[in-house]
């Protein structure tokens, strides 16, 4: 019984729905990388700042954190000490992100709105075949540049590389893990 339930739970995990599989190919897609990050002046300037107070103030107080906690006794069985090793260690993993972000970095212009897709364009998209009412926005740029909460089409990954250039209007289609998916560009926008 247990090995037929997790047959079927693997089984709709793995074909899920239309609407999961564009999700699922998206994120999982969003992460390629090719070539340098593209930031607007005013985003290097945000996270030269944020790597700044990581690598001074940050590390000064992570390590007053698990200073106190080695004073609470048995590090085996501390919470604190351990949620705050963890804490160190993802601070020092975005650490090593930024340094190696700004140092590829190219700095460019911020997006102009000239209605074509492009590096900082927000994007309202269609997956063709479903209702007029049901669209959705992309931010198109790094995930560093993302506005909002909006979700990000890299231009690296298949849905953001096929928005490139284009203009409201147009039909374009990318290929993803679930197959080829085609979608209408409703507004362009920045």
């Amino acid at each position: 019984m247990v090995k037929a339930k997790n047959a079927r739970f693997r089984d709709r995990r793995r074909h899920g729905s239309l609407g999961t599989l564009r999700k699922r190919a998206f994120y999982e897609d969003e992460t390629v990388s090719d070539g340098p990050t593209k930031l607007t002046q005013e985003t290097h300037d945000r996270l030269s700042a944020e790597l700044e107070d990581m690598t001074t103030r940050g590390r000064i107080e992570i390590a007053q954190h698990i200073e106190a906690a080695r004073a609470l006794g048995d590090l085996s069985e501390n919470g604190d000490y351990h949620a705050a090793k963890d804490a160190q260690g993802k601070m020092e993993a975005r650490i090593r992100q930024l340094q190696s972000l700004l140092k590829e970095a190219v700095i460019v212009e911020g997006n102009s709105n000239t209605g074509v897709v492009q590096e900082g364009s927000i994007v309202t998209v269609r997956y063709v075949g479903d209702d007029d009412d049901d669209t959705q926005d992309f931010f198109v740029g790094s995930i560093e540049e993302r506005q909002g909460d909006l979700p990000v089409a890299s231009p690296t990954a298949p849905l953001g590389a096929a928005l490139m250039g284009k203009v409201e209007g147009d039909d374009v289609e990318y290929t993803s893990p679930g197959g080829i998916l085609h979608v209408h560009i409703v507004k362009v926008s920045s």
